[in-house]
């Protein structure tokens, strides 16, 4: 495999959700070549330019450098860069994080799979906090799958958006805080205390998914126990702003 065309896989696989991973190299793996139709197909179906452009990059290096190489190496090393990559990203602190268009020249992460990983790392304590939610079925899921393995689940919601009807699967099983005056306006998933997803996007399918929203990815130990820690606070008996949710709660 050629330089460039392994830089571009790895590229790739930087800017991919892990759970999109497998469907990228399922497309790559049954392609008879950098030609295919199929591949097109793929590329018109893509949600953002930012990735149809660089499947498009991907495909020409494919074909100007090695196009005796199946679909299936290049599936092979696209899951392989993805490996590599959540093997050493322990050690990027901080990491851009975007829904909606995706740029070709900064290699990001979508908010979507974004938060569900930040979900599935924590193993004590959630606290997650939006001004809007809905249309979330697999947060829901997860926060669903957090519960069923012990963690602790706090979700700090705007009243006035009636945000906590998106959560009404959890009913029992997750404590869901109000402010008592004034807005609830953070967007924030907090992991215990090793990981923070923080940025403009509401937990709403538009907001993970379409809508231009940006943020980042905090794994700096010390910060996110500080976030947490604020977060605690809104929510302490007798000091913070925050209320357990009344009976229209979950």
């Amino acid at each position: 495999m050629t330089p460039a065309l392994a830089g571009l896989l790895a590229d790739l696989a930087g800017r991919l959700p892990r759970d999109r991973v497998g469907h990228w190299a399922g497309r790559l793996d049954g392609a008879r070549g950098p030609d295919d139709p199929a591949l097109d197909r793929f590329a018109a179906r893509l949600p953002t330019a930012g990735l149809a452009h660089q499947l498009a990059r991907v495909r020409q290096a494919w074909r100007e450098e090695a196009p005796q190489l199946t679909g299936a190496a290049l599936a092979l090393a696209l899951e392989a860069s993805a490996v590599q990559y959540e093997t050493c990203r322990p050690g990027r602190l901080v990491e851009p994080v975007v829904s909606g268009p995706v740029s070709p020249s900064v290699p990001v992460r979508l908010t979507s799979g974004v938060a569900v990983d930040v979900i599935r790392s924590a193993r004590e304590t959630l606290i997650v906090a939006s001004f809007a939610a809905y249309g979330v079925g697999d947060v829901v899921e997860e926060l669903r799958r957090a519960v069923r393995r012990g963690v602790v689940v706090d979700l700090l919601l705007e009243e006035s958006t009636a945000a906590v009807r998106a959560f009404a699967p959890l009913h029992g099983h997750v404590r869901v805080w109000h402010r008592t005056d004034g807005t609830l306006h953070a967007k924030a998933v907090v992991a215990d205390r090793h990981t923070a997803l923080l940025g403009s996007a509401n937990l709403t399918d538009r907001a993970l998914r379409d809508n231009i929203e940006i943020g980042v990815i905090v794994r700096d130990p010390e910060a996110v126990g500080r976030i947490a820690d604020h977060l605690r606070w809104l929510v302490r008996p007798g000091e913070g702003p925050l209320r357990p949710a009344g009976a229209d709660g979950i």
